[in-house]
């Protein structure tokens, strides 16, 4: 059955459809109130040159549908397929970045508590979404300091011989360790945790109150001034805690500036009455999506009624080659929203668009409260769309008209792409350089502040491994920098880069877990697909846009200590061959080749010298023997060719 075929034959009734392509890809995912009429406007679309949708329709060969009940469940499922199958047709959300939560893992037999941006079933609980980003990361430093619940990457499935340095500075109960707590002990600490990030801080201050009082009862007076210190922050996290809570003030403003094909949207978070956040989005070459949609013309209006069908939601057919924002925000609102745990009670648009309606009762019943999307015309709410769209103009000129943005503008990129818990300061990266195992070496550069700190480089032999083992060098190297810091007592990076994929970022992290820094951020940049290995979130690389800054200062780094290492293996080598080749002539000894080789500049010049030059700085017979040699050498190979 051909493609025609197929849809003279849809149903009249609400569903998703799929055109596929030759290869059988899907190339696009359309959601519809009435099947039939809306995939017949596409030929409609197609008979009047739309370019966007004609190009659509000389791809597509196969057409794949899918009923549902009603028009929120072919909204949820449309959402879910563009997700899943990523049709070049659709508009999909580029440098996707969720807030972070935080994550208490009660599945493990001592449960940590984590930040992550990824929401699993994985038998964890998950608190957030955390406005600022770095908010996540202070609160689970204050449980970390404060109760004492670990968020390492050690595992704690097993025990190990020896505990890390957190558990020595009392920031830790040592579950890594057979002895260092018990079971009930660390059961305590984490219902401790869990009233805390549940919001029950008077129950939890309660608790804690009468533990104090039998502690000191009991003349424990240590564990009762534990238990006061935790009644005091637990206090004072009531009024600085700003957790993603439903609020009337809770809303989130969108603004947008297109033009030459190129987009850039801005997303602020107001979060009881403030902007608390902002987050950036961009696209480039948007006239190539067949997502253009605008009111239904006449001519689907008489095309309707000739079928006897319903008439097709207002924002669902595509009209004209010209960008528009009804359809993008349609696109963009329902990949951010749908299936989040968190959607705040008022969300401002610029435009209107078909189905807001719907959208707002899908949303409201997943979240359970009610979710207004809305175009404010007048008053301040329009002034924060203005805003909004004032910020998006600034974002559009900074990316695509190449205005390089400030350094802390790129820290910020970086701290909130790699999930790091402090601003970066200070990145180290190592590079493995040799020719199948020969001369080994690697190599450390430093980024700090802005610039490359050239005084900082170092490069290293290395010494306890034979034979090609990117993955051992790699270990040897960083557990020998690091181990050097921790003898000093200087402080660690703010993030440790690795040229390679997951070998040599899984062979660093041994390193260092083995001198007890496990907490240290880590990460990889791999070669040729340009995606960054973040250790501990090695299931989700980050994957940044060719233009981003944050991915060109990662590869400027990167390439810089690819340079440095391979400069210094150039350099072994030439002193290898120096030793190997000069040394071999009778009457030339270390000395002798020194002065060679300073005179000359290299073993080739010294090879091309002629007997009077060779003169100048050795005797007669040692400049006979160095030619003698050499043209030996020359006349091998003449006879070998």
């Amino acid at each position: 059955m051909d493609l025609h075929e197929k849809i003279r034959d849809l149903p009249a009734g609400p569903g998703v459809y799929l055109f596929r392509n030759a290869d059988e890809v899907v190339i696009y995912v359309g959601k519809a109130k009435n099947l039939r009429s809306r995939v017949r406007s596409y030929f409609l679309e197609a008979a009047q040159a739309n370019a966007k949708t004609g190009s659509l329709m000389r791809e597509a060969v196969d057409l794949e549908y899918i009923l549902v009940a009603n028009e929120h469940e072919a909204l949820a499922l449309e959402n879910n397929l563009i997700k899943q199958r990523k049709p070049r047709f659709n508009v999909l959300l580029r440098d996707d970045k969720t807030y972070p939560y935080v994550k208490l893992t009660l599945g493990d037999r001592y449960p940590k508590v984590l930040v992550t941006r990824r929401v699993r079933k994985d038998g964890a609980i998950y608190y957030g979404p955390f406005f600022p980003g770095n908010l996540a990361y202070r609160i689970v430093d204050l449980i970390h300091r404060t109760f004492l619940i670990p968020s390492c990457k050690v595992d704690l499935s097993r025990y190990h011989p020896r505990p890390c340095l957190q558990y020595y500075i009392h920031r830790c109960l040592g579950p890594c360790v057979e002895g260092l707590t018990t079971p009930d002990i660390y059961s305590e600490a984490v219902r401790d945790v869990r009233l805390m990030l549940e919001g029950h801080a008077a129950e939890l201050e309660k608790s804690l109150q009468q533990r104090m009082e039998a502690a000191a009862a009991n003349e424990q007076f240590e564990l009762a001034g534990r238990y006061r210190d935790l009644v005091i922050t637990v206090h004072q996290l009531q009024e600085k805690q700003r957790m993603a809570a439903a609020s009337d003030d809770d809303a989130d403003v969108f603004g947008y500036h297109y033009e030459n094909g190129m987009l850039a949207a801005n997303l602020f978070h107001i979060r009881n009455g403030r902007i608390v956040d902002r987050r950036e989005f961009f696209w480039e070459d948007l006239p190539e999506f067949p997502e253009a949609q605008a009111l239904e013309s006449p001519a689907h209006e008489a095309q309707a009624a000739e079928d006897r069908l319903q008439p097709v939601e207002s924002a669902e057919i595509p009209a004209s080659d010209a960008f528009s924002p009804a359809a993008f925000f349609s696109a963009l609102l329902k990949q951010l929203y749908i299936d989040q745990q968190y959607v705040p009670r008022n969300v401002y648009v610029p435009v209107d668009f078909a189905d807001r309606v719907p959208l707002a009762e899908l949303l409201g019943d997943h979240t359970r409260h009610k979710v207004e999307i809305a175009v404010p015309q007048r008053g301040e709410k329009r002034s924060l769309l203005d805003l909004a769209g004032q910020n998006a103009k600034q974002s559009y000129d900074q990316r695509f008209r190449v205005l390089q943005p400030s350094i802390r503008a790129i820290q910020k990129s970086l701290q909130d792409a790699l999930n790091l818990p402090d601003l970066p300061e200070r990145i180290e990266c190592f590079d493995i350089s040799h020719i199948q195992g020969a001369e080994t070496v690697a190599s450390m550069v430093v980024w700090e502040k802005g610039a490359m700190n050239k005084s900082e480089y170092r490069k290293f032999q290395v010494k306890t491994v034979e034979g090609v083992d990117d993955f051992a060098s790699m270990r040897e190297v960083v557990a020998r920098r690091y181990r050097r810091l921790q003898e000093e007592y200087r402080p660690l990076p703010s993030l440790i880069l690795i040229d390679g994929g997951l070998g040599q970022l899984h062979a660093a992290a041994a390193a260092l877990e083995e001198l007890g820094f496990t907490s240290q951020p880590l990460a990889a940049i791999a070669k040729r697909e340009e995606v960054i290995y973040v250790y501990g979130q090695e299931d989700d690389p980050v994957v940044l846009d060719r233009r981003s800054p944050v991915l060109h200062l990662m590869q400027r780094i990167r390439d810089e200590s690819h340079r440095f290492a391979i400069t210094y293996h150039r350099k072994r080598r030439e002193m290898r061959d120096r030793d190997s080749d000069l040394l071999r002539i009778p009457g030339v000894g270390a000395q002798t080749r020194n002065r060679l080789i300073t005179h000359f500049g290299s073993l080739r010049a010294v090879q091309a010298a002629s007997m009077e030059a060779l003169q100048s700085v050795v005797s007669r017979k040692v400049a006979e023997a160095i030619c003698a040699h050499f043209q030996g050498s020359i006349s091998s190979v003449r006879r070998s060719e």
